[in-house]
């Protein structure tokens, strides 16, 4: 009698047990993880994966709990890219954040995994989307102001630096050729019209860079404009270095390159962008589609200005300008 009532709770626990199952399972369901992939290095990259994860919050999916972020980056190298979305695709993710080139590439290895960009250029023009209203397909993202800035910061230069006659100007061409051409316009424009003279150096890669530098070595410059992100970030100690070396005030598009001791920056906040991009990646999980979300345009500005690399270039800052400054590095 005792080992049929033995068995009997047996029967009874596994019965209660196997009820219980389904909960369990539901219970154990894995979260969904998205991935924030870029082409330059993440070691410069913190206040832009904040922000993301801050857009990601406002609609209610915060990482650890109900979401996993994976975090990839090409570091620099765009030859990369393919790889790394591949094995995004096969891990799997239910949506990448990319930037600009990471953007490009994954947009023609799939066109079911729903892709959200940030990027400073027009993504009509870069081939991204056919409208902004009506992205369709499986991309959609954000488009701030990069390239239609440059008057304003070689106004802001000019403000810091009035004697200078003779600009150099380091453009990043390893993204967009005519999102960089369309930058760059901007900035002749208006340099050409306070009677400026500009001399362009191109670079996108690393030995263009030391080009740079040995240019500047023959070339005599009074100040210096830095045009480009992506590229440029990963490289922004040394860019920051070359500046230096040559006694040249610059102006960056980042506050990235200020905080790292560069003298100032003037362009879209690339941190608001990418909390808009977090946002619209909870968006999708929660069961939009790309193509039903338009291309949002992200306009907040920021100027950023280090006192300390001013002094050290013997600069005085205007108060005027110190005013209008969004932060002031003391």
């Amino acid at each position: 009698m005792a080992s049929y009532i033995g068995r009997r709770k047996f029967l009874a626990m596994l019965g209660g047990g196997a009820a219980a199952w389904p909960l369990a399972a539901h219970a154990q369901q894995p979260i969904p993880v998205v991935a924030f992939l870029r082409s330059a290095s993440l070691d410069n990259a913190a206040p832009l994966v904040s922000a993301f994860r801050q857009g990601l919050k406002e609609v209610g999916f915060v990482e650890g709990q109900n979401v996993a972020i994976e975090l990839r980056s090409a570091e620099g190298h765009n030859d990369r890219l393919s790889k790394l979305v591949t094995e995004l695709i096969r891990l799997p993710v239910a949506a990448i954040a990319c930037n600009v080139s990471a953007a490009s590439v994954a947009k023609e290895i799939t066109s079911t995994l729903p892709i959200v960009f940030a990027t400073g250029y027009d993504p009509i023009e870069e081939g991204l989307v056919t409208s902004l209203s009506r992205p369709g397909g499986n991309i959609t993202g954000v488009s701030f102001l990069g390239n239609m800035l440059g008057a304003k910061q070689v106004e802001l230069l000019r403000e810091l630096v009035p004697k200078a006659t003779t600009i150099a100007v380091l453009l990043d061409t390893s993204t967009s050729f005519r999102g960089s051409a369309s930058e760059l316009q901007d900035v002749e424009t208006a340099g050409h019209s306070l009677g400026q003279h500009l001399n362009v150096m191109h670079a996108k890669d690393e030995r263009d860079l030391d080009n740079a530098s040995a240019i500047l070595d023959r070339q005599r410059a009074d100040a210096l404009i830095v045009l480009g992100a992506a590229f440029f970030l990963s490289q922004r100690d040394r860019i920051i270095a070359m500046a230096e070396r040559h006694a040249l005030p610059a102006i960056y598009q980042v506050p990235d390159f200020v905080t790292a001791g560069g003298l100032m920056s003037y362009g879209a906040s690339i941190r608001d962008a990418y909390r808009l991009v977090g946002i619209y990646v909870g968006r999708i999980l929660q069961g939009a589609k790309p193509a039903d979300l338009p291309v949002q345009q992200s306009t907040k500005l920021e100027l950023v200005i280090n006192l300390r690399t001013a002094k050290a270039l013997g600069l005085t800052v205007p108060l005027t300008l110190q005013a209008i400054a969004d932060e002031v590095i003391e």
